[in-house]
């Protein structure tokens, strides 16, 4: 250590600042490794989890699997074994040879969208005399074998029609052949643009992958056209994502949180503001009087909110999912707009009729829409995973609320288990989750009356967080269908993590604008169980009809509104 100390010294005066302070960094960093390996507490476990951090937040993963005595009762956990005694079933489920999870093995009946090939018996048919025995005779088992084939191709193919042409060795005239039908459709079907908006918006491949990957397979196409294509079909299916945001705005239960996301367009107007304001001189003080004593006339609250706006420099991807008989919309908005304004502009859109819903977030103060009532319900998620971060240091009283929170979530899947209507688990939730919050509350305000916990420690911190948010946080326990956590939203904002992660920015506002509708109507249709390529598909079949009835374009009733379409009309 010494050594590294003189290379630090005799590097300060050749290193510009910041290259010395990252060596500096390294060097530090080296010696607490060093400081952690020599100590004899240090575990290679320990060690791990420090550098790379934990794969899962799983109570056992992070405190270690609990003693028997040590969890919190429930008379909805799974029957518990004496000491000594062995749990039969248990011990049943781990004998079994069925395969684990990430297995990939699927059966034929997951293969929804495979082409379906009937293969009749090359010599026999039902009925007639079996073959073998001579006597009796054969029919339908009512179970067919099953074989499963694959094959690869493009994700855009390609047709090339040369249509041959004659020319008259006297008079000249040229006789082209017919085209086939399909050659007179448009140069790109409906099915491209699909195709192209789930690689980019729905699996975050970008357009210049696409292209590279296109042309190896010897069908080449560009990344300005790929961009065409998709700009072309969200002005088809606009009116279908503002039908979304309407109904999304009527939802019972709405979740909300942002992302970050990067727009060139905004950042160079950023930039072009900053130069200007370098440029420009400061007001005298009689110029910033007059200025405040104004002509009368008063900026709008709304002009004042878009003033705001433009001066920010965040830019966010806000995610929205909305819930309504049991329906999950999906919403994306890109820009400067935080998740509570945002989810301002589609409860908007709500009926005056319809009760406050219930909204879902973490505590941030900027997840809460202005001037509009919800009823609030704060992610437990978030407040679980501040004593997740500091279990290392202080293990057993993370273990207490680790567990304790371990019951809630294992009461809530039993309700699911059983399929319980939201009233019905909210009196399950009172009976089983209640004792169990209280205790723990209870617990919680302990730690500090009893001065067992420094309040500014982490662990400290973590407990004021619980406590401070506990009202919003035990929603579940007096409200009706009100979530545990966020964890919804969170999924759903992967989508745009795994589109930012990957093509990295949009370059306009209108680009971040396609992407949201795309993004809006493909997770749409993946919580319904809805195949994304043929909705589009449809959607872009029919888009002069969508526009008149968007409503009937639901990923949810778009086959019945089709259906409706080729039924004919009975004649009397």
């Amino acid at each position: 250590m010494n050594e590294l100390e003189d290379v630090l010294r005799r590097a300060e005066s050749a290193l510009s600042e910041k290259d010395y302070a990252m060596l500096k960094a390294v060097c530090e960093s080296y010696a607490y490794l060093s400081d952690l390996v020599g100590d004899k507490n240090t575990t290679i476990s320990r060690l791990r989890k420090m550098l790379f951090g934990v794969k899962t937040e799983k109570t056992a993963a992070v405190v270690g699997k609990p003693e028997a005595e040590a969890l919190p009762s429930s008379g909805a956990g799974a029957p518990a074994s004496s000491p000594g005694e062995v749990n039969e079933e248990a011990a049943a489920e781990d004998d079994s040879e069925s395969p684990g999870k990430g297995h990939g093995r699927n059966g034929a009946d997951a293969y929804t969208g495979a082409e379906k090939i009937e293969v009749p018996h090359e010599s026999l048919t039902p009925g007639d005399p079996c073959p073998k025995c001579e006597t009796g005779t054969v029919y339908e088992t009512g179970r067919p074998g099953v074989v499963v084939r694959f094959t690869a191709q493009a994700p855009v193919q390609a047709k090339v029609y040369y249509l041959q042409k004659l020319r008259c060795n006297l008079c000249g005239e040229v006789f082209t052949a017919q085209s086939p039908a399909d050659a007179n459709s448009p140069k790109y079907d409906a099915t491209v643009g699909s195709m192209i908006a789930l690689l980019k918006y729905g699996t975050g491949m970008p357009f210049n992958r696409e292209e590279r990957l296109q042309g190896s397979l010897g069908i080449p196409l560009p990344a300005s056209t790929q961009w065409d294509i998709v700009r072309a079909r969200a002005e088809h299916v606009e009116p279908v994502f503002e039908e979304l945001v309407r109904q999304a705005g009527q939802g019972e239960i709405v979740h909300n949180d942002d992302t970050t996301v990067k727009i060139l367009e905004l950042m160079g107007e950023h930039a072009k503001q900053a130069a200007g304001n370098e440029n420009t001189l400061v007001h005298s003080a009689d110029d910033i009087a007059e200025d405040d004593a104004g002509d009368g006339n008063q900026d709008s609250a709304e002009a004042i909110e878009q003033k705001k706006t433009r001066e920010r420099r965040g830019m966010f991807t806000s995610g929205i999912v909305s819930t309504s008989e049991g329906r999950r919309i999906a919403l994306f908005f890109s820009g400067r707009q935080h998740a509570g304004e945002n989810l301002t502009d589609v409860l908007a859109q709500r009926s005056s009729k319809l009760p406050p819903p219930i909204q879902m977030c973490d505590a941030l103060s900027r997840n809460l829409p202005a001037e509009l009532k919800t009823i609030v319900a704060n992610c437990l998620a978030h407040g679980r995973r501040q004593f997740v971060d500091v279990a290392e240091d202080f293990p057993e009283p993370c273990r207490h609320v680790l567990e304790s929170l371990a019951v809630v979530y294992r009461n809530d899947a039993v309700a699911h288990q059983r399929n319980l209507s939201p009233e019905e688990r909210l009196l399950f939730h009172q009976a089983e989750s209640g004792p169990v919050m209280e205790e723990l509350h209870a617990w919680l305000v302990r730690q500090f009356d009893q001065r067992c916990v420094e309040p500014n420690s982490r662990l400290g911190k973590a407990i004021s967080y619980l406590l401070r948010h506990w009202n919003e946080l035990t929603l579940f326990l007096r409200q009706a269908g009100a979530p545990l956590d966020n964890n919804l939203c969170e999924r759903v904002l992967k989508k745009a993590i795994l589109h930012r992660k990957n093509a990295l920015f949009y370059k306009t506002c209108r680009g971040a604008h396609v992407g949201d509708v795309f993004m809006s109507l493909i997770h749409t249709c993946e919580l319904g169980g809805v195949n994304p390529l043929e909705y589009l598909t449809e959607l872009e079949q029919h888009a002069g009809e969508l526009s008149a009835n968007p409503q009937n374009w639901m990923p949810w009733n778009y086959r019945e509104t089709l259906a409706a379409a080729t039924t004919p009309t009975p004649t009397r």
